[in-house]
């Protein structure tokens, strides 16, 4: 398995309402990151906070600059430390990082996706809780 290239595949598919936020995240934003709750609305999160429209990717992806421009692009998140639990989750399962083609997969982990799967647990270990449990 790669290190991530932060293609931002997994926050453009999932950023635009495939996610959710609980409760307690929603309190902590309110209470001590107003720049974050300003974007839930009715406990949902990515809204437009002045139209209240549902946002169509997550307002917190970020495109870094360029070098050259044929260099890929590489995304990062702006709220990383605060994201919500959804994305500290992602990923979690290797067929889920295959559907969505990750660019984390390499060969070996498509002929043996259960050494590829304790490998990926390992790398989220700070994340997340393992598949396993």
């Amino acid at each position: 398995m790669k290190d991530c290239n932060q293609c931002g595949k997994c926050c453009i598919k999932y950023g635009d309402g495939a996610l959710s936020a609980t409760k307690e995240e929603i309190d902590l934003w309110e209470l001590f990151n107003p720049e974050i709750f300003k974007f839930v609305k009715n406990n949902d999160i990515w809204f437009d906070p002045d139209s209240g429209a549902k946002l169509k990717k997550c307002p917190f992806l970020e495109m870094a600059s360029k070098t050259k421009p044929l260099d890929p692009n590489i995304y990062t998140c702006s709220i990383y430390l605060d994201r919500p639990e959804d994305c500290r989750h992602y990923p979690s399962l290797i067929a889920e990082m295959v559907r969505d083609e990750c660019e984390m997969i390499e060969i070996i982990d498509l002929e043996n996706p259960k050494q590829a799967q304790v490998k990926l647990d390992l790398l989220m270990k700070d994340s997340r809780p393992s598949s396993a449990s």
